[in-house]
């Protein structure tokens, strides 16, 4: 493998993390907040997103969920 790709190459660790981030983002967490809870995948990503759904400030459904 070239180094490029090596470069390109992500895990599916990585690819997983990144699609919980950008969930979390579109549903209304505030980056930092999405970032802090993509990385937990111990933390039910719909049950999360619902939490925001449902009217809860980002910050409040961090410290919930956390």
């Amino acid at each position: 493998m070239a180094a490029a790709e090596l470069e390109h190459h992500e895990s599916e660790t990585d690819v997983v993390r990144r699609w919980r981030f950008d969930e979390l983002l579109r549903a209304g967490y505030d980056i930092a907040d999405a970032a802090e809870l993509a990385l937990r995948t111990e933390i039910d990503l719909h049950w999360a997103v619902s939490l925001v759904q449902r009217g809860c400030p980002s910050a409040t459904a961090t410290r919930i969920a956390l």
